[in-house]
């Protein structure tokens, strides 16, 4: 199956790559909470695909370490399990099969891990503290797992493709926000590596960087930011939170002087710190000003819609912190 033409949704694209790895690789299966049709999963993104690839689609049991410890067998098998999630919030009880487990086989035995746990993360209206963690700050601390954050719809689709295909245990953590909110076109061929990070827009007087469902509306405060007040703002999609690509922050960062990085996670020991630190220790001689952090607020994530926008960073924040980076 070729990629998908046209407009799709970020959904879209995610279940398009899934039907070309299921009909290149007979060793692909997905396996998660009511993914077979008529289901099609909590977010839809495998409908069809279960009527597709009769037996290859399956359910399981609400027992999310259990899940994990299936596909992680499997895939020592020389299977390539796609695992699926209902919420990332939920993979937290799977932590020790896939720290321990997963992360760690190939040290142990040498044997590779071809897993991709898909996890619906980040915050949605009306989700609350229940469903809307996102996992980046504890996955990312073990070694053995690639954690991506694909921000884009085509990234969606490639990103997956390339996943599935790895060898090593991959984590895809899918903003709930994007999974129909977002749509655009799906480029051929994929540009880049799985682990590289993209200029999004390009820019000369600061260098933000986002990942996830922020890319977009980042990009609309460097809109804002050049309309309103003559400020070029470079985004950065890092794309794939483990590792960073450290190489292509730290050349922008050369060229702006100035560093924010925008997260819906809370700020204590989260991706954003670690970026940070990274930047500071590094590339300390290329700032004009100290590292500055935009987070979300650290409290349980609000149900109520308007608490909801008070907690997480939204454009006008942005934009002002921004503003307030380059008065330093």
């Amino acid at each position: 199956m070729p990629a998908p033409e046209g407009i799709v949704s970020y959904c879209a694209a995610l279940r398009a790559a899934m039907h070309d790895c299921l009909a290149r690789d007979d060793q692909v299966f997905c396996y998660g909470q009511d993914i077979q049709d008529p289901f099609g999963g909590a977010f839809k993104v495998t409908k069809g695909l279960s009527t597709a690839f009769p037996g290859r689609v399956r359910n399981a049991p609400v027992c999310e370490d259990a899940m994990a410890g299936l596909c992680i067998g499997a895939a020592l098998g020389g299977m390539r399990p796609v695992l699926e999630y209902q919420f990332a919030d939920f993979a937290i009880i799977a932590c020790n099969q896939l720290v321990n487990s997963a992360a760690a086989a190939y040290w142990r035995m040498g044997q590779p891990v071809p897993l991709t746990v898909r996890l619906p993360s980040g915050g949605t209206l009306g989700g609350g503290p229940y469903h809307s963690q996102l996992p980046d700050n504890w996955l990312v601390h073990h070694p053995g797992l690639v954690v991506l954050a694909p921000g884009t719809v085509s990234d969606a689709y490639h990103m997956l493709r390339q996943a599935i295909m790895h060898d090593d245990p991959v984590v895809v953590c899918e903003h709930k926000q994007l999974y129909f909110h977002a749509k655009g076109t799906v480029a051929p061929k994929s540009d880049l590596p799985l682990g590289k990070a993209r200029i999004h827009r390009a820019g000369s007087d600061c260098t933000v960087v986002a990942w996830g469902a922020l890319v977009e509306e980042c990009n609309e405060a460097a809109i804002a930011l050049e309309r309103d007040y003559g400020i070029s703002a470079e985004i950065i999609d890092l794309r794939c939170i483990k590792p960073i690509d450290s190489e292509t922050v730290l050349s922008s960062v050369a060229r702006t002087a100035h560093l924010l990085v925008v997260t819906e996670d809370f700020p204590y020991g989260s991706v954003a710190a670690e970026l940070s630190a990274l930047v500071s220790d590094q590339g300390f001689t290329l700032l004009d000003a100290p590292v500055r952090r935009l987070c979300s607020r650290e409290t349980l994530v609000p149900f109520h819609p308007d608490l909801w926008h008070e907690h997480r960073p939204q454009i006008a924040d942005v934009v002002a912190s921004v503003r307030n980076l380059l008065l330093f």
